[in-house]
């Protein structure tokens, strides 16, 4: 017996195949009878009608649960188990198939929503790679699909996997494009290029946006197309003024990016490369300039000395590379090596050489300019420092600050205007020179005049009888010459509104001072003279009253000796007649005027000639 667990029955049943079959759906857990499970499981629909059109034709397979009950039946009867014990096992059996089919149907529901969930993602999965690769209008079938889940899954998986393929190469194009993109940039930005992958929208991944990654990676392309033409035409322009400078050209641009000297790698692009060999190129333009001068001004240079020197054509020619280079322009010197630094230094060696030559020749010629110009000056009695003048004129052509044919043009010009001074001079120097004998020739009759024993019989004594009328002559005229005088050197000197200078002094004060002495020795002698007038009366007087005094025999020398004491002239070689010159006050008032007279003055006989012609 066996009792159904969905609809009780108040007495036992006996478990047939047909009863057995109609209690499965109680012991399934479902509480609905056959039929409606007919609709639901068509294969419990063909159990049933099997069963009821031919239970002998039922296989055993397909009773298989309700054998078990008959088995199971039987077992219990032989058994002789308690209706209550076989109640609760029956319990016990109809809870576990009701546990097995729960989990089975939660498996299946779990699965359904697997399933539903798969779809939904990959719905999802195709909007959103429809948006990210822009192609909306390529998946509208999409939302007319009908069917099943499986079937909609089945419908869904070829686009998907389309639509993935899709994504996989717009990637790659975009991952080309902007590696290529960073590459650029990084070049031109003078960075290392970095190695990382760059990052890729995924969101974005429309044709629109990668023609706008070409479009830009077109522009970095023409732009690194152009800075590389502009490497490459500066390295050209590094490269002619090296070789016209004769530089290191691979040192040069080493300096500047290895990679520029390095033909096994790509050339440097970025900005800082550009910008420092624009500034080496300008450095190099402008050592080629200054180097172009150097070389144009010792050029100049070699060829007037060569004109000074006379140097033969031979040796000119040796500097042919130097002097043609003289009306060159900067872009005209262009030939390799023409601007070398060593060029520069055998002309340079070879002017100093030449300058050497041309020194001593010149310096013979500044100095014998030098000089003529201190004759000059000297003729007139104008003092210059000679020591002085010559040193600095060594000092100025040694040092080479001058140009020596300038120098020399200048001595030429200071000759003439020495000349022009000179004649100038030469009618006051004159006069000077009269006023000068005349002013000897008075110290001389003073001197003479002094000697008490000049009328005494000796040799020469009639000479000097002479000279003394001439010379009284000639002091007489004395005044007037310096006045004369006094009156050509204002006229002189207001002319050219300077002093006249003669030896070191001004001639005017000298003259005054001349003048005042003169003065004051005629003051003195008139002194004297009434002094000696007043002695010899008084003198008179006592011989009066004492009787006369005993004379010297005439011709007695009061310096107890037989020579004659008469002075011996300005011109005469010994001191002799300085003896009796005046007191030595006097004499440092007269010592000034002994200057006037040349030093090496020549002394002459005194005879009637000497003394006319000082007369």
């Amino acid at each position: 017996k066996i009792r159904c667990p969905v609809i009780s029955r108040p007495t036992p049943v006996p478990l047939t195949t047909r009863s057995a079959y109609n209690a499965l759906p109680g012991i399934l857990g479902f509480r609905a009878p056959f039929p409606f499970f007919h609709s639901q499981f068509p294969l419990l629909q063909t159990l049933h009608s099997t069963m009821t059109t031919s239970p002998a034709l039922v296989s055993p397979s397909r009773t298989t649960c309700a054998s078990l009950l008959r088995q199971l039946q039987v077992i219990w009867d032989e058994i002789g188990e308690e209706d209550g014990d076989r109640d609760r096992m029956l319990q016990q059996l109809e809870q576990e198939c009701l546990d097995i089919y729960r989990r089975k149907v939660d498996s299946s529901r779990k699965h359904k929503a697997e399933l539903a969930q798969s779809l939904a993602d990959g719905e999802t999965e195709i909007g959103v790679l429809v948006s990210a690769l822009g192609e909306t209008a390529s998946f509208p079938r999409l939302k007319s699909v009908k069917g099943s889940l499986k079937q909609q899954l089945s419908a869904l998986k070829p686009a998907l996997q389309d639509l993935r393929q899709r994504k996989q190469a717009r990637m790659s194009e975009f991952h080309k494009t902007q590696l290529q993109i960073a590459q650029i940039c990084a070049e031109i930005a003078g960075n290392d290029i970095n190695t990382v992958d760059p990052k890729i929208d995924e969101r974005d991944l429309t044709v629109k946006k990668l023609g706008e990654l070409k479009s830009h990676l077109n522009e970095l392309q023409t732009e690194k197309n152009l800075r590389l033409h502009k490497v490459s035409s500066s390295l050209g322009k590094i490269h002619e003024l090296s070789v016209v400078m004769s530089i290191d050209f691979s040192n040069t641009v080493a300096d500047i990016h290895p990679s520029l000297s390095d033909h096994t790698k790509s050339k440097s692009i970025s900005n800082d490369t550009l910008a420092r060999l624009t500034s080496v190129i300008q450095s190099l333009r402008q050592e080629k300039l200054d180097r172009l001068h150097k070389l144009q001004d010792l050029g100049k240079t070699l060829m007037g000395l060569w004109d000074l020197m006379d140097t033969n054509v031979e040796e000119q020619g040796k500097f042919d590379h130097v002097t043609s280079l003289i009306s060159s322009s900067l872009d005209e010197a262009s030939r390799q090596g023409c601007l070398a630094l060593d060029v520069i230094e055998q002309t340079e060696v070879e002017v100093e050489r030449l300058n050497a030559l041309k020194a001593g020749k010149m310096k013979e010629l500044v100095l014998k300019r030098q000089n003529e110009l201190e004759a000059i000056y000297i003729d007139v009695h104008m003092e210059i420092d000679a020591d002085a003048a010559r040193q600095t004129l060594i000092n100025l052509i040694e040092s080479g600050n001058v140009e020596l044919s300038d120098l020399l043009s200048s001595m030429d010009n200071q000759i003439t205007m020495a000349k022009e001074l000179s004649l100038s001079r030469k009618e006051v120097l004159d006069k000077v020179e009269k006023w000068k004998h005349a002013y000897e020739e008075e110290k001389w009759l003073e001197d003479y005049e002094k000697d008490e024993n000049r009328y005494s019989a000796g040799r020469g004594a009639h000479k000097n009888l002479k000279r003394a009328e001439k010379a009284r002559i000639l002091v007489s005229k004395i005044p007037s010459m310096v006045e004369n005088l006094t009156s050509k050197v204002k006229a002189w000197e207001l002319e050219r509104g300077i002093s006249f200078q003669y030896d070191k002094a001004p001639l005017l004060r000298m003259l005054e001072e001349y003048t005042a002495m003169r003065h004051e020795r005629e003051d003195a002698r008139r002194r004297t003279k009434e002094h000696r007038r007043v002695q010899e009366q008084m003198a008179a007087e006592q011989e009066a009253i004492y009787g006369s005094r005993p004379k010297k025999p005439l011709g007695q020398s009061t310096a107890n000796n037989t020579m004659v004491g008469t002075p011996m002239g300005r011109r005469g070689p010994t001191s002799l007649g300085r003896q009796n010159a005046p007191s030595a006050g006097k004499e440092r008032r007269e010592s000034r005027y002994h200057n006037v007279a040349p030093i090496n003055y020549v002394a002459l006989p005194k005879d009637d000639h000497s003394v006319s012609r000082g007369a």
